[in-house]
């Protein structure tokens, strides 16, 4: 079984720092520059219905020039699919948006919803977009995934993030570690990501088949302190480290 692991980092809260003040900086294009360089294998943009950070212009930007693979976070709406069939990331992550929210709370109701979020992996796929679906770790959303057609699925860690206590902890990451055995057995690409931070993402990069984690907020509040490329990096190693001792 291969040890090596993907490193998304998100860098929609680059975005939420310069918005705060309306100026023309922290570039998030810059940031993207920096975690490339820093060994990140992949780009997160979450561009939301109320535009609160990540602009269309940052998209566009990201996407014409950084060489790394673009993920595009985004709601299954007609704007949105229409913005990813224009700019034509490599990847599309479809999340439930809430304006309330303060980030994505929880995963998608794919078995609720397996009429709209088919036709969106068919016009993305169309499109030469590799689909990914945010759910949380359940098995009857794996087998909707599978079936309304998305190549991935991205496990919701926020339970496991926010566990009190190593009993309930190890309880989810249970849940994630036979997600994710699920999700292989039925052909899916095995993503995860939510509250991942440097403390916790050990044993979530160690889970067997996890293929990569998309990490965001956490990288860039160590970014404040010591650095984006020193952020990434540690990341990365972490990941690295735990990923190689997958029995």
């Amino acid at each position: 079984m291969t040890s090596l692991i993907r490193l998304g980092v998100n860098i929609d809260h680059v975005a939420t720092l310069r918005q705060a003040r309306g100026t023309a900086y922290p570039d998030p294009l810059a940031a993207a520059f920096v975690a490339a360089d820093a060994g990140a294998d992949g780009i997160t943009m979450h561009l939301r219905e109320d535009r609160r950070h990540i602009q269309d212009r940052d998209v566009e930007r990201v996407r014409e020039h950084v060489l790394c693979r673009l993920n595009f976070e985004m709601a299954a709406t007609v704007e949105m699919i229409g913005i990813a069939e224009r700019l034509r990331p490599d990847d599309c992550c479809l999340v439930p948006e809430r304006r309330e929210e303060i980030t994505t709370e929880g995963g998608l109701d794919v078995a609720g919803n397996e009429r709209e979020l088919g036709r969106a992996c068919e016009r993305l796929a169309a499109a030469n977009i590799r689909t990914s679906l945010f759910i949380d770790p359940e098995e009857e959303q794996i087998e909707a995934a599978r079936r309304v057609g998305s190549p991935a699925i991205e496990l919701h860690t926020g339970a496991y993030a926010n566990a009190a206590g190593e009993t309930a902890r190890a309880e989810e990451l249970a849940k994630l570690e036979r997600a994710a055995e699920a999700g292989h057995r039925a052909g899916l690409i095995i993503n995860a990501g939510h509250g991942l931070h440097y403390q916790n993402v050990q044993p979530v990069a160690a889970v067997a088949h996890m293929h990569e984690l998309n990490i965001g907020h956490a990288i860039v509040a160590r970014a404040v302190l010591y650095g984006l490329h020193e952020a990434v990096s540690t990341m990365k190693a972490l990941m690295r480290e735990a990923a190689a001792l997958r029995r």
